[in-house]
Formats: C-alpha cells, sequence, structure tokens
C-alpha cells in the first residue's frame, strides 16, 4: 500500500507553515500569509505556485491537504481558500479550517483548555477536547486584537508620533525604522495589508525590554487581552490557558506573570502549533 503524503498548514496574516508529512518523516516550508480578507482566490493561487511549490520535491502526489487559516471561521473565506487549494491538489482530499482550531488542536490535543493566539493578530476559544464551544468573538485589527502584534505595533506608533517616548526611546526608534509620519500614515490608511505593517513595529518592544515605557506598554496590551477575552470564559478557572504566536512566545514571562496574578493555570506556550497539529494528524 503506498504511503499517503500530507500538507498540514498553519497559516497568519504573516507567514503560513506547511508541513509535509511523508510517511514518518516530516519537512517544514514557509511563505508568506495568506488571509482570504485580504486576498483574492487568484493572489492566494499564486503563492502556492510562486512560493511554496518550488520548495516541495518534485513529482510527489499530495493525498490530503489540512488547511488552518486566519479568517476562514467565516463560510466564504474558507470556501474561497478550499477553491484555491482544490485549483492546485484537485485529486487531493482538502479539509479548511480556522487557525483557532489549529491552535486548539496542536496545544490542547484531546484535553480541555483555552487556547489563544496572539501573533499578528489575536483570537482565543474554550476547546473541550474534541470542538470549539465558546469563541469570544475577534473584531481585527482595527476595533480589536488586543495583545497581537499589530495591536503592540500601534502603541509603539502612538508612543512615538504623541511624543509620549522619551528621549532615548525616540533616538532608538528613529535609528531603527528611519520612517516620517507621512510614511506611517500612508501605510497604515492607503495601502494593503495595515495589520502586516503595524506589526513590524512590535519586535521594538522585545528589543527595548527593561525600559518603563516599553514594560509599561507591553503590561497594558496583554492585560488587556486577559480582560477582553480570558475573563470572557468562566472555564478559564477551571482549566489551562494555552498560547501560541510570535507575540506570546517572545513576552511568554509577561504571560506567566499575569497567570500568576489572577491564580490561573497556564498549560504551555508555543511559538507554533505545528508540532501538536503533526501529532494530531498522524
Amino acid at each position: 500500500m503506498p504511503t499517503k503524503v500530507a500538507l498540514v498548514a498553519d497559516s497568519g496574516s504573516t507567514k503560513t507553515e506547511w508541513c509535509l508529512m511523508n510517511g514518518d518523516t516530516h519537512a517544514s516550508f514557509f511563505t508568506q500569509g495568506i488571509s482570504p480578507y485580504f486576498q483574492t482566490g487568484e493572489q492566494i493561487i499564486n503563492i502556492i505556485e510562486q512560493e511554496l511549490l518550488p520548495q516541495l520535491p518534485h513529482k510527489l502526489d499530495i493525498n490530503a491537504v489540512h488547511y488552518y487559516g486566519t479568517g476562514c471561521a467565516s463560510p466564504k473565506n474558507a470556501s474561497l481558500v478550499q477553491d484555491s487549494l482544490k485549483s492546485v491538489w484537485n485529486q487531493a482530499h482538502v479539509e479548511v479550517n480556522h487557525d483557532l482550531m489549529a491552535a486548539a488542536r496542536g496545544l490542547c490535543g484531546h484535553e480541555k483548555g483555552i487556547a489563544s493566539i496572539l501573533g499578528t493578530g489575536s483570537n482565543s476559544c474554550y476547546y473541550d477536547g474534541k470542538e470549539i464551544i465558546k469563541n469570544n468573538p475577534g473584531l481585527g485589527y482595527i476595533l480589536g486584537d488586543e495583545g497581537s502584534g499589530a495591536y503592540l505595533g500601534k502603541k509603539v506608533i502612538q508612543y512615538y508620533l504623541y511624543n509620549t517616548f522619551d528621549e532615548e526611546l525616540r533616538f532608538r526608534f528613529d535609528d531603527k525604522f528611519k520612517v516620517s509620519k507621512d510614511d506611517i500614515l500612508d501605510n497604515v490608511y492607503r495601502k494593503p495589508l495595515a495589520n502586516r505593517y503595524l506589526s513590524t513595529f512590535a519586535p521594538f518592544l522585545s528589543e527595548n525590554r527593561g525600559h518603563f515605557m516599553v514594560e509599561n506598554i507591553l503590561e497594558d496590551c496583554l492585560n488587556e487581552f486577559f480582560f477582553n477575552h480570558i475573563y470572557k470564559y468562566r472555564e478559564s478557572w477551571t482549566v489551562p490557558l494555552y498560547f501560541t504566536g510570535s507575540v506570546a512566545w517572545h513576552f511568554k514571562d509577561i504571560l506567566q506573570e499575569l497567570c500568576d496574578l489572577y491564580e490561573l493555570q497556564l498549560g504551555s506556550i508555543q511559538k507554533s502549533p505545528m508540532d501538536g497539529l503533526i501529532a494530531y494528524h498522524k
């Protein structure tokens, strides 16, 4: 019996990790992020054909594609992504789920837990070990996304443009980014994928840990995520909390402090749910 070959994809707004599972071996490849809110089917197909396919072994038949992505909680968006994937792999079984299910399956496995994503965007859910039972609605980077890279980046820009940063931080910001107010406003209000642009300012915080203004931004933004999302699940006091995403990974010490402060049980913090998804789909 031939070995089944599958692709597992975990896609955020900024990047997509594609794991090729070929029997007992697996390898990861990366492309830019896919968001059906901002990209057409043709653009999604182009990303796959131009960025992913050249990395994969030639003449390899993909039997199944398990795709988890931002924006795919919407049936319309999920259908757009599924049609795009089927146009590339028309003989494969294609399953499309939203990125929150990737976090739930990848972090919690078959156990109960609160699974949260803190990446370019943010989201959370209560997972009963099989299904997502509750999901506090995400409002996107303009109205919500508390604790996300876009949210943190927005705060950095606000502190800079409002002249809230002290002289030391203003100098470090200017030296790193070399952008004007007009550049920032043009990228935020006129160009596409403003959430990605905003998130590019978030690393400034990790590079300047210890400064009281930076620590205040981080604590306030992550505390807002707890207040607006984690607290909305009464189960958060009885089951572990799990986090994934670049923001969660880089500022895991603050997440630990907040869990300790509010007497919540921290399960684990993973940079990516992919290892758990590999185990789930094996």
